[in-house]
Formats: structure tokens, C-alpha cells, sequence
């Protein structure tokens, strides 16, 4: 049988995850229970959800409630977080959607970016003159 790390070893994420489990708790109930502890609506359950897969590293702010809502001491997340942070996010396996890297597919751009037509805009320049 192995054990798990210790929770002062380990990256937030599966840290997040062991301790939103032991509680029997949803991604949803999560963030319903840190909405309300913090009195602020706008946390979404794919937030949590990112947190866990480590593709965003709560910050500050998040971090105290997470502490608060699930038990954890405040400093042992905070070394998770500093941990998580200097390793980045996880590489390994992918989810094999486009751009879940992080990469941009080719020619995708939006207003301000390089690298390809954008709708619009294009025509006004030509008609005025």
C-alpha cells in the first residue's frame, strides 16, 4: 500500500482534491460554500475545477477562504501554492483538446492580436477615401 504525501510535501491541487472529498463535497458545493463564506457570488465550480488540475494557482485571497471552508491551515496552502507555482502546470497526458496546453491554435487571433484576418474593420478602411 502507498501512502499519500505529506500534506506539507504536496502540490495545492491534489491537495484541494483530497480535502474536497474527505467532506464528500461536489466542485459545485465547493465553490457554493466559498461564495458564501466570503461573500462574494461570482466563484464557479470551473474554478475550483482549475485550481485541482493546477492550470491556475489561487491567489491571496482565495487561498484564506480555501483554509477557512476546508480545514487546511493557512500556511500549509500557502506552500502548496509557492510549490505549485514553481513547477507549473502538469504537462503529462494532456486532455487531448486543442489549446488545453495552454497553446494557441494556429490562426486563431482576437482583437489586438497578429497572425491572421479578423472580421470587420477591414471593409470601413476600404470604403473611406
Amino acid at each position: 500500500m502507498t501512502s499519500s504525501p505529506p500534506p506539507h510535501r504536496t502540490q495545492l491541487g491534489p491537495l484541494l482534491v483530497r480535502h474536497r472529498l474527505a467532506r464528500g463535497w461536489s466542485q459545485r458545493r465547493t465553490a457554493a460554500e466559498l461564495c458564501a463564506a466570503a461573500g462574494v457570488p461570482t466563484l464557479s465550480r470551473h474554478e475550483v475545477s482549475r485550481w485541482e488540475r493546477q492550470r491556475r494557482v489561487p491567489g491571496g485571497f482565495w487561498l484564506g477562504w480555501l483554509a477557512v471552508v476546508l480545514d487546511i491551515p493557512a500556511a500549509v496552502l500557502t506552500e502548496a501554492a509557492v510549490r505549485t507555482r514553481r513547477t507549473g502546470p502538469p504537462t503529462a497526458g494532456g486532455s487531448g483538446r486543442p489549446g488545453a496546453d495552454g497553446a494557441r491554435p494556429a490562426g486563431r487571433t482576437g482583437p489586438g492580436r497578429t497572425g491572421g484576418s479578423t472580421r470587420g474593420g477591414g471593409a470601413r478602411a476600404a470604403a473611406t477615401g
